[in-house]
């Protein structure tokens, strides 16, 4: 007997995880607003740069070699970093992880969650073996970040405490993206989400010796996130409560789980379109005190020479997340290190991907104006985090003064946020720094990028080789 339609709307209610892969699997590219569809054409160009850009890491290289050796020779998915062609699964493994390795993918606050990193590689891999158009790419794209928002947004505070959001919200992102791709129906990719939620891990751990498991994250979100909506559609079933249920996510990793937030304003509230640019070389809980310092200094006209201490104040998390980097050793380290990245603001006036080097680790200057930052709790910024993410700074000089400066978001926010120029020149940097693409080619690129609803394919971003 079927049930009454009333009684279908409060057996939804109660279940949130179920309400959400309705609203997933209804997601059409004709319902999305324009400002939804640029702003993913956007995304895609700077995930795509910041992936290139991990050409030739060491961790990244290790990752290519073990899907060399695994993996296939040939098929229809692209690795971006060799420009080889592999199965879907080893191709989003790699992608994921270089994508995530300059500390230059988009990041979406509330949920403290890099969306791009972990949606793009799974959805460009599976569309390139389904040969979908440039318009169910953006439509399977936006399915991931709604998904992998909420979740994160979900498990709250208490979970990014020790887990790295990006690498278990981050994989029902992956599943969610990888399923709209394979046109799964919501009963399919509940229990996606349901495989994708029980694989789910990251530690925040490896902060504290400089271990590459951060790229680790992102690769296995990706590639797992697909796989759980590969096996969905074949009949594998998942837990359907996966988030909310006695044993599931939230019961395992989070103190303050809130399920409102899984079915916070569906199709009237776009997460895709809250996410942020990193303008920042670094990692982005680093990026409110360095615009703040940035702009104290510009506006005083102060030199590194002049400053005697800085106070960064900050919310908790960036305590959690840059705090047990308090002596950087290695590249990774100097991007989680709020003392470097404000030395390189004051002395270079930026922290861009060509300031992080390894003579940079070992220049006194660097090294001397380090030691004088410290970071203190801010109480009206952490009540504000993570749905804004505000920076201040306090300078003592030299000559006795006491500057203080804030900011209500840093660059890169929706509310300051990157232009299509500016993504574009971020874009050709990012392509230039590992020379992983031309100019010409990249510029070739975002051309296509910018017709990406126009497309009737998303298969051969470059030339193999």
């Amino acid at each position: 007997m079927q049930m009454p339609v009333k009684a279908q709307a409060a057996v939804l209610s109660e279940q949130p995880t179920r309400e959400l892969c309705e609203f997933l699997a209804s997601i059409r590219y004709e319902s999305l607003p324009e400002a939804v569809v640029s702003r993913a054409e956007d995304l895609f160009l700077d995930w795509l740069a910041s992936a290139l850009a991990g050409r030739d890491a060491r961790p990244i290289a290790a990752i290519e070699h073990f899907a060399s050796l695994m993996g296939p020779a040939q098929g229809p998915s692209e690795v971006l970093t060799t420009r080889r062609r592999t199965s879907p699964f080893f191709a989003s493994l790699v992608n994921g992880a270089a994508s995530h390795f300059v500390e230059q993918d988009d990041l979406h606050n509330s949920s403290v969650l890099h969306p791009g990193t972990v949606v793009f590689p799974a959805v460009l891999a599976a569309g390139q073996h389904a040969g979908i158009s440039g318009k169910s790419f953006i439509a399977a794209a936006v399915a991931g970040y709604e998904c992998g928002v909420r979740v994160g947004e979900f498990l709250g505070r208490s979970h990014y405490k020790i887990f790295h959001t990006t690498g278990t919200a981050g994989k029902l992102a992956a599943a969610a993206g990888v399923a709209h791709v394979l046109r799964l129906d919501a009963d399919q990719t509940q229990h996606c989400l349901g495989s994708a939620g029980t694989m789910a891990a990251g530690l925040w751990e490896f902060l504290r010796d400089a271990a590459d498991s951060k790229q680790l994250h992102t690769a296995k979100a990706a590639a797992d996130g697909l796989m759980a909506a590969y096996i969905a559609r074949d009949g594998f079933t998942g837990a359907r409560q996966i988030l909310e249920g006695a044993q599931g996510m939230a019961a395992g990793m989070s103190s303050d789980a809130d399920a409102r937030w899984l079915t916070d304003g569906l199709g009237s509230r776009w997460a895709l379109a809250e996410t942020s640019f990193k303008f920042h070389a670094s990692c982005r809980h680093t990026h409110p005190a360095a615009d703040a310092l940035l702009a104290l200094m510009n506006e005083n006209r102060l030199s590194a020479e002049d400053v005697e201490q800085v106070i960064a104040h900050v919310h908790q998390s960036a305590i959690d997340v840059l705090g047990p980097v308090m002596d950087p050793q290695t590249l990774h380290q100097s991007k989680f290190s709020m003392g470097f990245v404000l030395a390189l603001i004051a002395l270079k006036r930026r922290a861009g991907l060509a300031d992080f080097t390894e003579p940079a680790l070992r220049d006194s200057q660097i090294r001397s104006f380090h030691d004088k930052v410290k970071m203190v709790i801010d109480p009206e910024i952490d009540r504000a985090y993570p749905r804004r993410w505000m920076g201040r700074v306090t300078v003592k000089t030299r000559d006795g003064r006491e500057i203080d400066k804030r900011i209500s978001s840093p660059k890169g926010d929706p509310d300051n946020v990157l232009t299509r120029n500016e993504l574009e020149d971020k874009a050709l940097r990012l392509a230039q720094h590992a020379g992983a693409a031309s100019e010409q080619e990249m510029r070739q690129i975002i051309a296509r990028v910018w017709r990406l609803r126009e497309a009737k394919d998303v298969r051969d971003f470059l030339r193999a080789t």
